[in-house]
């Protein structure tokens, strides 16, 4: 006879008969369905981007877009039919742990989010077409349709994310009650579940890096712009998900993931033939060109982990309010990527070893000048006197701690989703 079940623990995560053969740990199908669709979703806008650099004028229907929509689809449909599994079933115990929207259907909050960004993405597709059909050849990522398509991407992404995070969470409380053979088979099914959020975070901070790529890309790394823009997306996502996660140094595992989802593509892409399709053609390439180096997001990140670590240990005590932390991780965050991010741009933008494979500066689309004097130097327009710049690391230094202490705020909340 097997232990009991503590009955606080979830539907969603109900411990099958067999363990032995379970691959799933008892975790819902549809959140390694939601995860995955994350993955298709950030590498077929990476491989859209390589296609526009490389190729130019795509099709409704060319392969990066069917790698999105494969992503969009998966997601809508597994989410789909977990609410109206949940809706219809009435008796169904999931309903304890769900959310009532539209006065009818009930859901998880991850379901919920990954439905509606599923509808966005795919309504996006006909709008993105006609778009190209009337005004050409996007020349920067944010157009209209191409932002309805990130904000979908993004919501089926965070959905992905919070879906992992609710079971996380629930897991966290039934493993605390559970003794003996459950208390095993919970712990294997928690490193299961902080895995699963460890990469869901890394994704959605690829489509957020990619998102702000025009603004971050290594020839801006002496303005201080640069460090504006980082200051106001990153800590308070990193320290969101930091204090969400039950990972050990999290912050410093979902940059890793981050930035190797960012360069996989990069890397491999490159070894497959591709032609321009679309004028002007002012550098004639035969293969695919890849995307920029990401920011070594992972050195600020190690950072914050430390801190927070030291700022709440393991026993619980809590030794700084969270303006004072969000103060202290403004700083780190600041400094740490300026002293890595000012060498490294200077390496990937004006050091011959940088233009290979692997650090992806030889990269260049075809419809750029690639005898362009300012190719591999810092173009006048993105240089600083010292005083402009002093000022405007101070004004990065206040962004920071209003986005850090945002992101303290929004962990808090991330640790109680249960739904």
């Amino acid at each position: 006879m097997q232990p009991a079940i503590p009955s606080s623990y979830s539907s969603d995560l109900t411990r099958p008969a067999d363990r032995a053969t379970d691959w799933r740990l008892g975790i819902p199908t549809y959140i390694y369905a939601v995860v995955f669709s994350s993955l298709c979703i950030v590498w077929g806008l990476l491989w859209d981007i390589m296609w526009h650099m490389s190729i130019g004028r795509d099709g409704l229907f060319a392969p990066p877009h069917l790698l999105m929509y494969v992503g969009a689809v998966v997601a809508g449909l597994f989410s789909g039919f977990k609410i109206l599994q949940l809706t219809f079933r009435k008796n169904d115990p999931g309903r304890r742990e769900s959310v009532r929207f539209w006065g009818v259907f009930y859901s998880s909050l991850g379901a919920m989010y990954c439905v509606w960004g599923a509808l966005a993405m795919l309504t996006s597709a006909p709008f993105d077409d006609w778009w190209h059909n009337t005004y050409g050849l996007d020349v920067q990522i944010l157009t209209p349709p191409h932002t309805v398509l990130l904000l979908g991407m993004m919501t089926v992404q965070f959905g992905a994310m919070i879906g992992v995070l609710a079971l996380q969470n629930r897991n966290a409380d039934a493993s605390v009650k559970a003794t003996g053979e459950n208390r095993l088979f919970f712990d294997r099914q928690a490193l299961r579940l902080r895995v699963l959020f460890g990469i869901s975070a890394g994704l959605l901070l690829a489509v957020l890096f990619t998102l702000l790529a025009e603004k971050l890309g290594n020839w801006r790394s002496h303005h201080s712009s640069y460090y504006i823009t980082a200051a106001i997306a990153f800590p308070v996502y990193l320290l969101a998900v930091g204090r969400a996660s039950m990972l050990r140094y999290p912050i410093t595992i979902i940059c890793f993931i981050y930035l190797f989802t960012m360069l996989i593509p990069s890397w491999i892409l490159p070894l497959f033939p591709a032609t321009p399709r679309l004028g002007p053609v002012l550098n004639p390439i035969t293969h695919y060109q890849a995307f920029v180096f990401p920011l070594l997001l992972f050195v600020p990140g190690f950072l914050l982990d430390r801190l927070l670590e030291r700022v709440n240990p393991p026993d619980g005590t809590r030794r700084m309010n969270d303006w004072a932390l969000a103060g202290v991780a403004a700083v780190l965050f600041v400094g740490a990527l300026l002293a890595v991010q000012w060498y490294f741009g200077a390496f990937t933008l004006q050091s011959p070893l940088a233009r290979n494979w692997f650090f992806l500066a030889n990269s260049w689309s075809y419809s750029d000048d690639p005898n362009w004097a300012y190719r591999y130097d810092f173009h006048p327009s993105l240089l600083e006197a010292p005083a402009g710049f002093v000022k405007g690391i101070g004004i990065a230094l206040a962004c920071a701690f209003v986005s850090a202490r945002i992101g303290l705020l929004w962990g808090n909340w991330m640790k109680r989703v249960q739904r």
